[in-house]
């Protein structure tokens, strides 16, 4: 099961024991809830290797960007730095040119003098088809130098692949890899590392089902984390699930809770307060009471014995 599972299957207890009258400490219009990062994200390689430097340690602040584990990469820096010599070539280019120059020019005398009747019209078309070859190899060379120039562009992206950055601001959470360990692609079960961003909080609450035309989304909400964190946050409400648990008769909401310096964390219950919803203990206690007890076996008429019956014969 998820964390994300468990979280919500343990507020789901907290709210029901609450409703129906075992926690007596709470106001009516708090319910119970659950602060979780706004995302979980498992850092895994996109390419196999042998892991250079990891730059970061469980419980790290990380920021957007910055490089959290770095492959060993020997072998594309050089394939990198092959091709990028590769496209700065222009000799091909150059010569290709020169080739297009001298048999336009050559063309042009042929022209000339094939106008007086000094070339044979042969010597014309033959200048004029070696200018033609000219172009095309230099067509030709502008070509393979775009290649080279891509293929560059590809290497880069290859290198880059080998350095793992934080997708967005927030915290470590786990480190599973050391320098020398071997980093597979293939393993989905085990990340490199995991990382959560909780610079935007979600608070997970189940409200009586009496929540649809009373909570909003957008509408602000007081929460209270658990001790010793404590304090008095101001989240909104994100979402109200359009379906309802019909067992329990409760909804899921969502709020959003704004942590940008990251001194909330996730992970800890708390309490939200809505004004004007009561908790729907007798309607709780209704459905959990169940179809009443069926009739007693003592209650229903006996038939008579069958010794009773052959006595009669």
């Amino acid at each position: 099961m998820s964390r994300a599972g468990q979280g919500h299957r343990a507020i789901a207890a907290a709210a029901l024991a609450a409703w129906a009258g075992l926690s007596g400490t709470a106001s009516a219009g708090e319910f119970d809830c659950v602060i979780e990062p706004r995302m979980t994200v498992d850092v895994r390689p996109a390419s196999e290797g042998l892991v250079e430097q990891v730059l970061v340690d469980r419980g790290d602040r990380i920021r957007a960007g910055q490089v959290l584990v770095v492959l060993d990469s020997g072998v594309e820096r050089a394939t990198l730095e092959q091709s990028r010599y590769r496209a700065s070539m222009v000799g091909a280019v150059r010569s290709g040119e020169s080739r297009v120059e001298y048999a336009a020019l050559k063309l042009g005398r042929r022209e000339t003098l094939a106008k007086d009747d000094f070339v044979s019209p042969q010597d014309r078309d033959e200048a004029a088809a070696e200018k033609r070859l000219a172009e095309a190899e230099l067509l030709q060379a502008r070509e393979n130098k775009r290649a080279a120039e891509l293929e560059q562009q590809r290497n880069a992206e290859q290198l880059r692949l080998r350095t793992l950055k934080s997708p967005f601001n927030g915290v470590v959470v786990e480190r599973q890899v050391h320098p020398g360990d071997f980093a597979d692609s293939r393993d989905t079960k085990k990340p490199l590392l995991r990382i959560a961003d909780i610079s935007l909080l979600h608070v997970e609450v189940l409200l009586p089902v009496a929540a649809y035309g009373k909570v909003q989304p957008g509408a602000t909400i007081a929460v209270m984390p658990e001790a010793p964190i404590g304090g008095r946050h101001t989240a909104r409400v994100k979402t109200l699930d359009p379906v309802a648990d019909v067992a329990s008769g409760t909804v899921r909401a969502r709020l959003e809770l704004p942590n940008p310096d990251l001194k909330l964390p996730a992970g800890i219950t708390c309490k939200a307060d809505f004004p004007g919803l009561e908790r729907g203990a007798a309607g709780l206690a209704a459905r959990r009471s169940g179809p009443a007890a069926a009739p007693s076996s003592a209650a229903r008429p006996e038939a008579a014995p069958a010794v009773q019956g052959a006595a009669a014969r």
